[in-house]
């Protein structure tokens, strides 16, 4: 019975997530129609997308504060009714500020994941919270995969509206399942929310975003670089505020922990990779006819080239678990950086072939399918029960600016190759900005493996350091909660 229950509370953790991943991906394959529909720039609906990822990763850390306890269940409910409003300001004909409003409300069901992730730790058993975490973990690689096709085909046949209005009923859904399904939490102390170190965060974080979104402000260098001079001082003044205060916002100090700060400094730069590569790759398939490269796939059939991606991302993060057993966790990570860096390669010789960029695209899917599984295991490590929504939403914070970077590079490298008077980059744009992925997957590799192998020789000099001591140790790594912590 016990199973069964631990079973279907699983189950629905995905699928909650799957639901928040879907809507997250509406906006890609809408910023077209939305310039056309509504008659704004291509520039102004590029936020769309843009205002959701800054959503997210603004009230990450706000939501796992408030999460990190009693209120977990309502924290989690009221956000999701909070998306699902979000959805209908998409769906109603309302002026393109609203739409802004909405898809912005939508971006707080991309911060879900990290409370869902400590639901499954606080209240699964250990077993099945290691693959319920794994699986929740690379739910935006599925979802991107389903959503990218199917909210194409929706708008291509009904409209940019019906297209958002699968979004709002997937919103329903998600909300609905969580109800139904959310285990209720003990009571216990209020959380204290540091508002002043969210307000900095967003101020600073916002600066960073315009100059990496909004290429068009480098045209004036004096200002851009004001902005970003500007943005960085804030979040100094942020972070010197969050290591003073009593409740800080993030708990900067557990970065202080060396396998945390590796952990997280290694998925910024393969986050980096990773989003350079997806970039380059779904926006090769889709030139335009008239190059002497690409595909001119349309909208659909561009989205449909992704189901190989998020089909072998689901598949990597089932299969992690028994790579783990064979290969242990470090090198499971280095093997799918590694898969990536053959994905590019493959790429690069057989570019002209579709069938091989498909296969690079797969490639790419378990690779990120992968590492994003993995990564919980390493940021985790040693860390509070009490602490695990905080840190998992540091990692997703780090893990969007990673995605940030490599969106933004993708467009600086092929615009340095494009023509003067043409649209298209040259051939050779997209050969060399593939190439400058490979570094940073590299080195994020390196730096899991070298720092697992380090704590690997620690913990084998700790006996005879013990022996020679004769006094008790304590070690700062807590054990997964059992059936019997569980409420």
């Amino acid at each position: 019975m016990s199973d069964r229950r631990d079973g279907r509370l699983s189950a629905a953790l995905v699928g909650t997530a799957l639901s928040a991943a879907v809507i997250g991906s509406v906006g890609a394959p809408l910023i077209t129609p939305v310039a056309t529909g509504l008659h704004v720039s291509l520039d102004a609906a590029q936020w769309t997308l843009t205002i959701t990822l800054f959503a997210g990763a603004i009230a990450g850390p706000v939501l796992g504060r408030l999460g990190s306890g009693p209120y977990r269940r309502t924290t989690i409910l009221v956000t999701l009714a909070l998306v699902a409003v979000g959805g209908l300001l998409t769906v109603l004909p309302l002026p393109f500020v609203a739409l802004l409003i909405g898809r912005g409300l939508q971006g707080l069901g991309v911060a879900v994941g990290a409370l869902l992730m400590s639901v499954a730790r606080a209240h699964l058993p250990p077993e099945r919270s290691t693959s319920t975490i794994a699986l929740l973990s690379v739910a935006t690689t599925v979802g991107i995969g389903v959503g990218y096709p199917v909210i194409s085909l929706v708008d291509q046949l009904a409209g940019l509206r019906a297209a958002y209005g699968l979004g709002f009923v997937l919103s329903v859904v998600g909300l609905a399942i969580a109800w139904r399904s959310l285990p209720a939490e003990a009571p216990g102390e209020r959380p204290r929310i540091d508002f002043l170190g969210a307000f900095l965060l967003a101020l600073g974080s916002l600066g960073l975003l315009l100059v990496i979104a909004q290429p068009s402000i480098w045209a004036n260098a004096w200002t851009a670089g004001g902005i970003l001079a500007g943005s960085l001082a804030i979040l100094a003044v942020w972070a010197v505020v969050e290591l003073r205060v009593a409740a800080p916002l993030v708990d900067l100090r557990l970065l202080r922990q060396g396998p945390l700060l590796r952990a997280n400094v290694a998925i910024l730069i393969a986050g980096l990779g990773l989003y350079l590569l997806f970039s380059l790759f779904t926006r090769y398939v889709q030139t335009p006819d008239g190059a002497p490269y690409g595909f001119a796939l349309p909208g659909v059939a561009a989205g449909a080239a992704l189901i190989p991606f998020s089909l072998l991302g689901f598949l990597a993060g089932k299969w992690v678990p028994r790579l783990v057993a064979r290969l242990t966790e470090r090198w499971t990570y280095a093997l799918s950086a590694a898969i990536a860096m053959f994905g590019a390669l493959l790429f690069v010789v057989a570019g002209h072939s579709i069938i091989a960029v498909l296969a690079a695209i797969a490639l790419l899917g378990f690779a990120v399918g992968g590492i994003f599984a993995l990564m919980p295991k390493f940021v985790l490590v040693g860390v509070r029960q009490e602490e695990t929504a905080s840190v998992l939403s540091i990692n997703q914070i780090i893990r969007s600016i990673g995605f940030s970077l490599g969106s933004a590079l993708a467009g600086s490298l092929l615009a340095a190759t494009t023509p003067s008077g043409s649209l298209l980059p040259a051939q050779n744009g997209y050969v060399t900005a593939v190439l400058w992925a490979l570094p940073p997957l590299a080195a994020s590799a390196l730096i899991i493996t070298t720092a697992a192998g380090r704590r690997r020789r620690s913990s084998a000099k700790a006996p005879a350091d013990r022996d020679a001591s004769a006094t008790p140790s304590t070690t700062s790594s807590l054990p997964a909660p059992t059936r019997a912590d569980r409420p």
